[in-house]
Formats: C-alpha cells, sequence, structure tokens
C-alpha cells in the first residue's frame, strides 16, 4: 500500500497525484464548529501557510456555520466533502476536530482519492477513505493548528504533499523488533469507535500508530481492552505509541502491587501492559498527536517500524507525479 518506488501492498491504492503550485485546496468542516474567538486567527495563519506554499485556497465560510456543537447539520458538513469533487480541490483541508465526522458516514460517502488532512475526529473520515481503497489520507495537523507547528513538522507536511521524500521518525522501543506493514493512524478513541463498522480498513499486518487526549488511565485502558477482546489488537504487525496528551494521573503510584484507593496506574503502565503480550515491536514516544510536532503521517504507506533503533521509516514512499497542467 505505498505510492512510492518499493510498493509492496497488501492491498493496491490508488493515490492522488503529488501538488504542484497553483492547485485548489478546500476548507472542510465535518466535525465540531469553530466556536474558540482565537480560531479565527489561527484559521487565517493556516491558510496563509499553504497559500506560502504556492496553494490557491477555496474562499468559502464554513467556519461561520454552527447548528449545536457541529459545524453545521450533516448535509452541510458532508457537502464540504462531496463539493470538493465537484470543485476540483485537490487537497481537503480540514478546520478542527472535536465531533461530528463519524455522523456523516451514516450514509453512503464515496470518498476519492484525494489528499485529505487532518486528526483527532478526522480519523473517522481517513480510515473510511483508506477503507474504500484510496490512498491520499494524511493523519497531520489542521488547518487551525498547522501554523502552530514547529518547522521540521510544516516542511514534513509541505514535503509530503508535494511528493518529496520523507525522514524517519524518531522514538523509543518498548518491545524490541522490526516490522513492516501499511501504516495506519489514528485517535484511539475514534478509532475504537470504528471497530465492527464497514469503515475500518484492513488490520491484518498494519503498523499502527495512536495518539489520544484527555481521556485517563482507567479509560484508555478499557479502549485497548476492547481492541484486545475484539481481535483487533492480535491483527497488527507492530504498534507506535503518540503523544497521549493530558491522559496521566498525577496520582498514580509506580508500584502496581500498591493497594488501598489511593492505588493507581500511569498512563505508561497502562500503555506497557496491554501492548507487552502481543508478539509483536512495540514503540512509543513518536512525535504525533494533540501537542505541536504533530507529524504528518500517509494512511496506507508502507511502513518500517524498528523498535529496536527506535524508528519508523516510510521506506520509499512519495507522492505520485503532479497531474497535468490544467487547460485555461
Amino acid at each position: 500500500m505505498s505510492a512510492g518506488p518499493d510498493p509492496r501492498p497488501a492491498v493496491q491504492l490508488v493515490w492522488p497525484p503529488a501538488l504542484r503550485s497553483g492547485d485548489q485546496v478546500a476548507p472542510v468542516a465535518a466535525s465540531s464548529a469553530l466556536v474558540d474567538p482565537k480560531g479565527l486567527e489561527r484559521l487565517e495563519a493556516g491558510i496563509a501557510l499553504l497559500e506560502h506554499w504556492g496553494l490557491e485556497l477555496q474562499r468559502q465560510p464554513v467556519h461561520e456555520r454552527r447548528w449545536g456543537y457541529l459545524a453545521g447539520r450533516d448535509g452541510q458538513r458532508r457537502a464540504d466533502l462531496e463539493g470538493a469533487e465537484r470543485s476540483g480541490a485537490a487537497l481537503l483541508a480540514c478546520l478542527r476536530g472535536g465531533w461530528g465526522a463519524a455522523r456523516l458516514l451514516e450514509r453512503p460517502l464515496a470518498l476519492a482519492p484525494r489528499w485529505l488532512l487532518g486528526f483527532s475526529d478526522v480519523t473517522s473520515l481517513l480510515w473510511a477513505q483508506l477503507a474504500q481503497g484510496h490512498g491520499g489520507a494524511i493523519h497531520g495537523p489542521l488547518l487551525t493548528t498547522v501554523s502552530a507547528e514547529p518547522a521540521w513538522s510544516q516542511e514534513r507536511l509541505r514535503a509530503l504533499l508535494f511528493g518529496e521524500p520523507l525522514p524517519a521518525l524518531d522514538g523509543v522501543g518498548w518491545v524490541d523488533g522490526v516490522a513492516e506493514g501499511p501504516l495506519l493512524a489514528g485517535n484511539l478513541t475514534v478509532a475504537t469507535h470504528l471497530l465492527g463498522t464497514p469503515h475500518l480498513p484492513d488490520l491484518r499486518g498494519v503498523i499502527l500508530v495512536l495518539e489520544e487526549v484527555g481521556e485517563a488511565p482507567y479509560r484508555v485502558d478499557r479502549l485497548l481492552t476492547h481492541w484486545r477482546l475484539s481481535g483487533a489488537l492480535g491483527q497488527l504487525g507492530g504498534i507506535g505509541l503518540g503523544r497521549f496528551t493530558d491522559c496521566d494521573d498525577a496520582d498514580a503510584t509506580t508500584d502496581d502491587t500498591a493497594a488501598g484507593d489511593t492505588a493507581r496506574f500511569s498512563l505508561e503502565q497502562v500503555l506497557r501492559d496491554r501492548t507487552a503480550d502481543l508478539g509483536i515491536p512495540v514503540l512509543a514516544q513518536l512525535p504525533v498527536g494533540h501537542e505541536p510536532g504533530n507529524a504528518a503521517l500517509p494512511l496506507g504507506a508502507w511502513a518500517r517500524l524498528d523498535a529496536t533503533a527506535g524508528r519508523l521509516e516510510l521506506p520509499g514512499f512519495r507522492a505520485g507525479p503532479p497531474a497535468p497542467p490544467r487547460r485555461p
């Protein structure tokens, strides 16, 4: 499932071409409404960055929509995705996460092989696109977070979109070993709610990178236990753990034999316990998640997870050649 010159796919994906200067970007508000007073400033900063790369933003007021906590009614949010197909946009850039993207999958939603960028709640759309056999889903910064990314992360995203090689990511090995397979990344909570649905990509041999925010260790335990009970974790080739922001317990004890009401598990204890006995390599502390330094990852690309060396690589991955110039 790689777009590079060394393809070793389990299922051949259809990939979009690399971007070029002048390509159109469609803003997508598929999840929560943009209600943060500073959200508009971050949105404009993100647009300015993409325009600095030579891309052209379709100026649509999707950020103004409100329906309860959602960025418009389901039909309006679906139209962002379906309208981009008609407009010829080469990149669909999601504004923010929160909640709501999965509601758009209740009715048939054809997701074309087109670059689709986002993370967190957007995991639902990214995984659904991959499950439909299309490359182009990028787990990476949102249009409202990309301007706050460090320079290396912004450059990684630009390189991915424009068909340039991607450097390896460094992490810390917890369970030694090396595994290769299709890359999959997403938010743990959102991904868990795709189990048992037709929007879950094939997990066999996958290198799965997970991240999370705001979930206590016992809830992370509950989510990973669901994956274990369903048999999903047993299908994987390797596991990468990104950032689990605001998920630790300040009162946790490091002594897992302690008893009493004050005894708790730390986040690391939970993550190690739920992944250590799977017989696959585990690589932690990857720069992926809800903090600046959210490395862009192309879902479906062939990945090599080397937990012994502490590296996640995408050998040979590069986006395909740009599409031919548009006729005037």
